[in-house]
């Protein structure tokens, strides 16, 4: 197993749901951590692993579940279950699988960490389902830090050829996909193949199977409108006006349902505007960007103005996968722009700008207007503008704005 750059909370003493979009590393990241458990000196017998997807266990229903712990009782007669961690691997397989994990939970074992498929387990549902006992951890594709792992390239102590060759590999990590199986597979069309699979089955499994959708011609070209769009406020009426007009019928409500399908399955991460009111941020428009630049570029023909569509994408998911319990992150729109605002509760704590390049003089003044504008109204002085190349330190109407290379960033 390689290892993953966060893991999973061991001692909670709360149910662990792992979740995020298909094929990020869900399964992994749990067999990492019974590798952690054993590297502490947790006894083997004491970790119980089963995986729901093995057709021997086809058919089994929620009342079978019992027979689990039978049969772990008599492999271990004297292992006590509050000691034992319990790993439940695609357990949406099985009907009502929620209340037996709730009776071992609250009569036997506090250790238990569950994982399944998005197409019948999702983050929003699994709240309600677990009643409070549970906490959430979201898996992403890697990050750059991850990549580099996966790919052997050295990150620390760097000689001036080394550090070239990092560089090299941000351009393709940026540009690729991040998905880890995509990354370990050396064949590019082999990769691209696996990429168009995995979007078929996020489309016809997460979407069209999960909510009963009929008409998945509409539903293929909204996704990929919205995928087209990425980075920029998205207005649902304008596509749902677009989709009308090319003689589709399709009403304006399923469209929005769509929208949130589609974040609920974690295909896209969805941002509102930045503003005190609660009314106003929800009447906004969003912005929506994608779970993973390889997987887009796979989806739709790469264009001219992409570079610096995947560089805020992918600077908008590192955020995410960094991202505070507390923390909440939008966009500022007043007479300027800028990017992205992170805060917790009502303080701002850091304003981020992505610009490719700083060369221009119009680039770098529009840069600097907004993150200013943004810095004067929401109070904030920790400001930062990612780029693709460009780093120094600038000091402009009182403030210091820090510009600094997304590959660098992305390793601090």
């Amino acid at each position: 197993m390689i290892e993953r750059e966060t893991n999973l909370p061991i001692k909670s003493q709360s149910i662990v749901t792992v979740v995020g979009v298909r094929r990020c590393g869900k399964s992994s990241q749990m067999q990492l951590s019974i590798n952690a458990l054993v590297e502490k000196g947790v006894p083997p017998e004491a970790i119980l692993w089963v995986g729901f997807d093995d057709e021997r266990l086809a058919g089994m229903k929620a009342t079978d579940l019992e027979e689990v712990l039978e049969a772990y009782r008599e492999l271990y007669p004297s292992q006590d279950l509050k000691d034992v961690f319990m790993f439940f691997d695609e357990i949406q397989l099985i009907d009502n699988w929620e209340l037996f994990v709730i009776r071992v939970f609250k009569s036997y074992c506090k250790n238990i960490f569950i994982s399944g498929s998005n197409a019948k387990m999702l983050s929003q549902e699994i709240a309600t389902t677990l009643r409070g006992w549970s906490i959430e951890e979201n898996i992403y594709p890697l990050s750059f830090v991850e990549y580099c792992q996966f790919t052997g390239t050295k990150t620390h102590h760097l000689t001036e050829q080394e550090t070239t060759y990092l560089r090299l590999k941000w351009d393709e990590y940026y540009m690729e996909s991040a998905f880890p199986e995509i990354v370990l597979t050396k064949l590019k069309s082999l990769r691209d193949k696996k990429l168009q699979a995995y979007f078929d089955v996020m489309l016809f499994r997460d979407l069209v199977e999960r909510h009963n959708i009929g008409n998945t011609s509409v539903l293929r070209y909204f996704i990929k409108r919205l995928m087209n769009n990425l980075t920029k406020p998205t207005s649902i009426n304008a596509i749902y006006n677009d989709i009308k007009s090319q003689g589709f019928k399709i009403s304006k409500d399923d469209l929005y349902l769509w929208a949130d399908y589609a974040c609920g399955c974690f295909m896209f991460l969805r941002l509102s505007k930045f503003t005190p009111s609660l009314i106003e941020e929800q009447q906004s428009l969003r912005k929506y960007y994608f779970i993973d630049n390889g997987l887009r570029q796979a989806v739709l023909l790469p264009q001219s103005d992409d570079n610096g569509k995947l560089l805020e994408n992918a600077v908008l998911l590192h955020l995410h996968r960094h991202l505070h319990p507390l923390d909440k992150i939008t966009y500022y729109s007043g007479n300027k722009e800028c990017d992205f605002v992170v805060q917790q509760e009502q303080q701002v704590k850091a304003l981020y700008q992505v610009c490719w390049e700083m060369q221009e003089t119009t680039t770098w003044q529009r840069e600097m207007d907004g993150i200013i504008e943004a810095s004067t109204m929401t109070k904030c002085d920790n400001l930062f503008i990612i780029t693709h190349h460009d780093e120094e330190v600038i000091q402009q109407n009182g403030k210091t704005i820090k510009v600094i290379p997304a590959w660098k960033w992305m390793l601090e």
